[in-house]
């Protein structure tokens, strides 16, 4: 059972020990940062700093000439990350045995949207998501397009992990986030994070559905859930009890085929300029409505366009755990890879001290790779308990 371990190159640059201890885990692999969002990260081994600060999205390494002129593009990260920080770290890790693929960040961007307000996500009360690009804009797409090339196909790199390919909405963590005073469920997220910029008013209206009628039904179906109801039922029953069936279909294959569309050009551009064998696997959540990192798609259709889908399983076995990677798995695609991640993080919710359990627990529902996230952010206990099982797979 292939595993990776994510890292970003802040964790290898400078601490000359960092190849050595990230092949001793056991991992053949690792999936290291290339173009990444805003964060605070701790470093708790390196020799010369513990936390550092990116502090907005960027590309990890020298930009190409194809941006030049264009109103649209990423920026070079500042010290946190500099030159071809990237390239330096890839390297490293090459040189200590250990095959490196990329990680790109794609449509979760908020220095984009501060900049560009015109790319943004536009709720049903006309606030803006600056940190959600909308995916519907033909410009944003191009841009995606193009960065997730220059991104993903870094020199060396063997294969490609692509996050946050698909809608990003509401639920955000955004830096000292204060959106969890009223509980929306499953079905109010959904309609937290419908769009209405004018392209997905005409998306919404090519279908049959009056954008202004549609708005107003989101804002009177959120009414109750503000004045403190209880949320709607969970899953999509809950959308079409608060949005009414065809409305909630209508928007569903909307946005469904808006991500379909996007997922399929930019694994399309990635293969024309990857070498021969280069894998590109999407970060992916199993239930398509849902929005973030790990973008909602349809399993059958995303297994037939990308080489797989790293699926997030902390948790164990249960719906919540492991259990998302079976809707990928019973496809029965054959080469199809299936990465259970699970965090190794106890500080942030992970379970380094079941591991083996967990990933034997995924491995019986399907899944065929492994990824641990993160090996740059784990105290020296985690990763001792990490080190102690993954030789073993």
């Amino acid at each position: 059972m292939k595993a990776s371990a994510f890292v970003y190159p802040w964790d290898v640059n400078g601490d000359p020990a960092a190849p050595s201890w990230i092949a001793g885990l056991g991992v053949p692999q690792v999936t290291l940062a290339s173009a990444y969002h805003s964060t605070r990260a701790l470093t708790p081994r390196h020799p010369r700093h513990r936390v550092v600060t990116a502090e907005y999205a960027a590309v990890l390494y020298p930009m190409a000439p194809r941006w030049a002129g264009r109103e649209l593009r990423p920026h070079p990260a500042g010290d946190w990350a500099p030159g071809d920080a990237y390239g330096e770290a890839a390297a490293s890790l090459a040189e200590a045995g250990l095959e490196v693929h990329t990680w790109v960040v794609l449509a979760h961007n908020s220095r984009l949207g501060a900049e560009h307000p015109e790319t943004s996500v536009v709720n049903a009360y006309g606030d803006r998501y600056p940190w959600a690009p909308c995916i519907a804009r033909p410009a944003t797409r191009a841009y995606l397009v193009d960065l997730a090339v220059e991104a993903a196909v870094r020199p060396g790199a063997r294969g490609t992990e692509l996050e946050s390919l698909g809608w990003y909405g509401l639920a955000h963590l955004h830096a000292h986030d204060k959106t969890a005073g009223v509980g929306l469920g499953d079905a109010g997220q959904y309609l937290m994070s419908l769009c209405f910029c004018a392209d997905c008013r005409a998306g919404y209206d090519g279908l049959g559905l009056d954008p202004d009628a549609l708005a107003a039904a989101v804002r009177s179906a959120l009414g109750p859930v503000w004045r403190g109801a209880a949320a709607s039922d969970g899953g999509w029953a809950g959308v079409e009890k608060l949005l009414g069936e065809a409305r909630a279909g209508g928007t569903r294959a909307w946005r469904d085929g808006v991500a379909r569309g996007l997922q399929e050009s930019v694994v399309a551009a990635v293969r024309g300029a990857a070498p021969a064998g280069f894998q590109v696997l999407l970060h992916a959540d199993p239930v398509s409505y849902h929005c973030g990192a790990n973008a909602g798609v349809d399993p059958g259709h995303v297994l037939g366009v990308a080489d797989g889908v790293v699926v997030p399983c902390t948790g164990g076995a249960g719906p919540d755990g492991a259990g998302a990677v079976v809707p990928f798995a019973e496809r029965g695609v054959a080469g199809a890879v299936v990465a259970a991640n699970l965090t190794v993080v106890s500080g942030m919710g992970g379970r380094p001290d079941v591991l083996g359990a967990d990933v034997a627990a995924a491995r019986a529902l399907g899944a065929n790779e492994l990824r641990l996230y993160h090996a740059g952010l784990a105290s020296d206990a985690d990763l001792d308990a990490v080190r102690g099982v993954v030789g073993g797979f």
